[in-house]
């Protein structure tokens, strides 16, 4: 039983490290492949920087409004404005 168990053993270790090989070498391939390729800019390439500045500045403008402008009061703590009402007996 126990030279089975050691060729089972050994058959699994040596599809494991053949499968790892082959696939780290069709990852390599594939990796060669593609730097040699032409990389044509999409649209995140040509407007990505330009957008994300866009929504920057409408975020910041708009709170900048809301903060500067709607007139809200900001004084949150209802202490002092509150006063208890009589007791009813």
């Amino acid at each position: 039983m126990f030279p089975v168990a050691r060729a089972a053993l050994n058959l699994a270790v040596d599809f494991c490290a053949s499968l790892h090989h082959s696939l780290a070498r069709g990852i390599q391939h594939t990796a060669v492949r593609q730097a040699h390729r032409k990389h044509e800019p999409n649209f995140h390439d040509k407007y990505g920087n330009l957008v994300l500045l866009g929504g920057a500045a409408v975020f910041v403008s708009v709170w900048g409004y809301v903060l500067t402008q709607l007139g809200m009061e900001w004084g949150l703590s209802p202490v002092g404005r509150i006063t208890p009402r009589e007791w009813r007996e």
